[in-house]
C-alpha cells in the first residue's frame, strides 16, 4: 500500500532515520572529551564513539523485534498508526528540550510527516472496514475467521 503520492512508507520512514542520524551527527562531530562528560555520554562515547547508533533514549538498541506485525490487517493497521503517534510524542519531546532552530526545524518537519502518516494509514483501516462482510461487526479476519455453516 502507498499512502504517499511520492514515496512508499518504508522508503520515506528510512529517510527519516537518515535525518535524525545527520543531526546527532552535526551536534556530536566538534565534542571534546570534556564535552562528552559533560553531556553524561561516557558510556555511549565509549562504545560508539561519536557514530550514530540506533538506540531508544533509554540506552535500549533498536532491533527488529520491535516491530509489530500479526497478519491481520486491520490489527497491523492498527498497530501502524499507534507508532506514528509514539513517533509525533517523541518529536513533540524533542522540541520541548531542544533551544536549537535548526535542529527544531527539522523535528517539525518530521513531526508533521508522522501526523500525514496518521492518517493516510486511519483512511486504509477505513476503507479496509469498508470492504469487509457487512455482517462482520467486530472487524475480525473474514479470510481466516469464517464461521462453520
Amino acid at each position: 500500500m502507498s499512502y504517499d503520492s511520492e514515496n512508499d512508507p518504508g522508503t520515506e520512514e528510512l529517510g527519516h532515520l537518515e535525518m535524525i542520524g545527520t543531526i546527532v551527527h552535526q551536534l556530536t562531530r566538534d565534542m571534546t572529551p570534556e564535552d562528552v562528560k559533560a553531556a553524561g555520554m561516557e558510556g555511549y562515547f565509549v562504545d560508539h564513539t561519536a557514530g550514530v547508533y540506533p538506540q531508544f533514549a533509554s540506552g535500549t538498541p533498536w532491533t527488529a523485534a520491535t516491530m509489530q506485525v500479526s497478519g491481520d490487517t486491520i490489527a497491523d493497521l492498527t498497530e501502524d498508526m499507534a507508532a506514528e503517534q509514539k513517533a509525533r510524542k517523541t518529536y513533540d519531546n524533542i522540541l520541548r528540550l531542544s533551544d536549537d532552530p535548526d535542529v527544531n526545524n527539522a523535528i517539525r518537519f518530521l513531526r508533521e510527516r508522522e501526523v500525514v502518516h496518521f492518517q493516510r494509514f486511519g483512511e486504509g483501516l477505513r476503507l479496509t472496514q469498508e470492504r469487509l462482510n457487512q455482517k462482520n461487526i467486530y472487524a475480525i479476519n473474514p479470510s481466516f475467521d469464517r464461521a462453520e455453516k
